[in-house]
């Protein structure tokens, strides 16, 4: 046994000893590097002996060991400051439970009344409902069910049948006085211009523009925006205050004579009812929108129509308008249908269906974008459903000739529009290239263009090139807006060597006087991501 004791003593003090010497020795470590009279005695000695050249390298070395050491101690520093800056202490841990305790029973009481005010909204179905007598709005919704119509007329519900409900007055009262205007046998329908051609189009509204409203843009962005209407129905334009966002989409209204529809976008904006309206159960009546009305009334005209969502990213566009991205991207046009109200009524507008009203093709939207502090981020969703167009300056003064207004027809354009895209379609020596730029992206990036860009840009250049344009910068554009925007959110610190590298790629395979734009964007990003 006391050869265990004495082995046991030994070892153990072998590792102390050990564990004392490392101490010892970083204790020495740092007093050493501090051991500042033995460095002026180790300059001493060398001193008499050094040249003008060499007391010159010693001044200069001495100070940069100097700064070098104090980045050293003031990175500590701010280390240890941000280690003790998360350590919150007992009391203020327990003060900020309470305060999330709170926060959490105000929230409870914020959601009962939203249920309140959303059980009274479905109210629409025809049921006598107390929304005070229940908690939430699915059990305000079951239990009016059943108690009006029984579990059989539950089952009806969730198939979509439509009530038929008795009114004394009309229920859309502004949607019947636009049947009542374009049936009245006074009515005559405009004569439109069936020869303009899309760059003529381009030409004669930005002169129109600048001869009698006073605003002047780029033919480039007139050439944008056309050729954006015929690959999407909705554009966006952002940039900073200004430069003709909203006035751009309004001029061509007047250019027109169908004045676009102005929608300003409110930051309390939550769901689809700040555009379509709502069934109001206490007057009977709907609740018609500017934005209602403009889409049933585009179903009488042939006239192209605007709609325009000024400053749509004050509130989130997912929010308010996802409806409408989900319908305008159904294939065939004959279905696309939002359902306004859930029943019928036999003094309801002609052409509203069961409740729904048709989406006409001849409406374009137009969202406007301010990109400041004060507004949401749009997500990828409505980005990639959109063609965004960057109005970063004010276009310059230019002598523009007298042009009068004119009327155009919605079929005339779309007319322009297919024959552009069966004239002027991508040249398959482009389409091999962007082809390889894809699969350059997804190695490099993890990024792809994706059916939809495809079919946008298929659809985009021919009529960019059918107003005047060429095709490769038509493909610079699509490719900057679409596939390049991305890259913010990808972390540009990481991928911007790859920058430089996607540049040189651009200038082999599209050549060095191409792709212009696409090059400007990547050298914007590559300085926001060196700062």
């Amino acid at each position: 046994m006391n050869a265990f004791f004495y082995y046991f003593y030994n070892f153990m003090r072998s590792i102390f000893g050990h564990i004392w010497n490392v101490l010892v020795a970083v204790k020495d470590a740092v007093f050493g590097i501090f051991d500042i009279r033995y460095y002026m005695e180790l300059f001493g000695s060398y001193k008499d002996e050094l040249s003008p050249l060499g007391w010159f390298f010693a001044i200069v070395v001495h100070i940069l060991l100097i700064l070098l050491l104090s980045l050293f101690v003031f990175l500590a520093w701010k280390g240890l400051k941000v280690i003790f800056r998360f350590k919150v202490p007992v009391i203020e841990y327990e003060k900020m439970k309470d305060e999330v305790v709170t926060l959490k029973r105000e929230i409870m009481k914020a959601n009962y009344e939203k249920d309140k005010i959303l059980a009274m909204k479905i109210s629409e179905l025809g049921m006598e409902i107390n929304p005070d007598l229940l908690e939430t709005p699915n059990d305000l919704f079951e239990k009016g069910m059943k108690e009006d119509k029984g579990e059989e007329g539950i089952r009806e519900a969730g198939e979509e049948a439509v009530e038929l409900v008795e009114t004394a007055e009309k229920r859309f009262p502004r949607l019947s006085d636009v049947d009542a205007f374009y049936k009245n046998p006074d009515f005559q329908p405009p004569v439109y211009d069936h020869t303009i051609t899309l760059e003529e189009l381009c030409i004669n509204f930005r002169n129109y523009a600048a001869s009698r409203l006073g605003l002047y843009y780029d033919l480039e962005v007139m050439k944008q925006t056309f050729a954006s209407f015929g690959a999407a129905k909705m554009l966006i334009f952002q940039g900073i205050s200004g430069t003709g966002k909203t006035s751009l989409p309004y001029a061509f209204g007047q250019f027109i004579q169908n004045p676009s529809v102005i929608c300003s976008v409110q930051p309390s904006w939550r769901d689809r009812t700040e555009l379509f309206g709502y069934y109001n159960d206490f007057t009977r009546k709907y609740t018609e929108t500017d934005f209602l009305k403009t889409l049933y009334e585009a179903h009488y005209y042939e006239d192209p129509r605007i709609v325009i969502l000024d400053e749509m990213n004050i509130a989130r566009v997912e929010y308010y308008f996802a409806e409408m991205l989900s319908i305008l991207e159904l294939p065939r046009e004959e279905e696309r249908y939002v359902s306004v109200v859930s029943s019928m009524a036999a003094n309801d507008p002609d052409l509203m269906k069961e409740g729904k009203i048709w989406i006409p093709s001849n409406v374009w939207y137009v969202g406007t974008i301010n990109n400041d502090d004060s507004t949401f981020a749009v997500a990828d969703k409505v980005y990639d459903r959109a063609i965004p167009i960057d109005l970063d300056d004010r276009a310059e003064f230019f002598e523009a000739p007298d042009t009068e207004p004119m009327r155009l027809s919605y079929k005339h354009l779309e007319k322009l529009y297919q024959e552009a895209k069966e004239k002027y379609p991508v040249s398959e020596e482009n389409l091999m290239l962007l082809e390889r730029l894809d699969k350059y992206l997804i190695e490099h990036f993890r990024l792809t263009f994706g059916n939809r860009i495809m079919r946008q840009m298929q659809e985009f250049v021919p009529c960019y090139v059918a107003c005047g344009g060429i095709e490769t910068d038509g493909i610079d554009f699509m490719f900057a807006k679409k596939i390049l925007r991305k890259f913010e959110s990808l972390g540009l610190g990481f991928i911007r060597d790859e920058l430089d590298s996607l540049v040189v790629y651009l200038d082999h395979e599209f050549g060095s006087e191409n792709m212009k734009i696409s090059k400007e964007y990547l050298a914007r990003l590559k300085k926001i991501s060196g700062s």
